[in-house]
């Protein structure tokens, strides 16, 4: 699987843990940034990672800041992309069953490394179920789609 990853400088050493993490498992892994402890804005990475999920240019994505919500928030605005926040396995596991995420976001200050690497793992795992929440991935891909047209 291809995965992109980035952070901001919060998020930083939880990336490169979650980073090698995936790598050990040998999938294919894009760090793109940060990879300094400077202060950066993570919409810049947000949104670049996004766009690429948008462009199939990646399978799944992996963002992190100190909340993990900013990140959501900017990868939810480039259409056709959906990302969830998660905090445990049950949110893991639904963002990809019930919403078909490609992006899950997580925050550095409320998870630990142990419990991100599971989280991840749990994620990856999952594929989306269908089922009673076809028709609402599908309405969301219907909202994406009305306002692209609008660009």
């Amino acid at each position: 699987m291809r995965i992109i990853i980035g952070s901001d400088h919060f998020g930083l050493e939880l990336k490169n843990a979650i980073r090698e993490h995936l790598e050990s498992q040998g999938h294919a892994c894009d760090d793109i940034g940060t990879h300094t402890s400077d202060p950066v804005a993570y919409p810049s990475i947000a949104l670049a990672a996004a766009e690429n999920i948008a462009a199939g240019n990646h399978d799944r994505g992996i963002l992190i800041c100190g909340t993990g919500i900013g990140m959501a928030i900017v990868a939810n605005k480039v259409p056709g992309v959906r990302a969830a926040q998660v905090h445990d396995i049950y949110t893991a596991e639904r963002a990809r069953k019930s919403n078909d995420a490609q992006i899950m976001t997580m925050g550095s200050q409320v998870i630990g490394p142990g419990s991100a690497r599971l989280l991840v793992d749990v994620w990856l795992g999952c594929e989306f179920a269908g089922g009673r929440s076809a028709p609402k991935v599908e309405r969301i891909k219907a909202i994406d789609e009305r306002f692209r047209r609008k660009e």
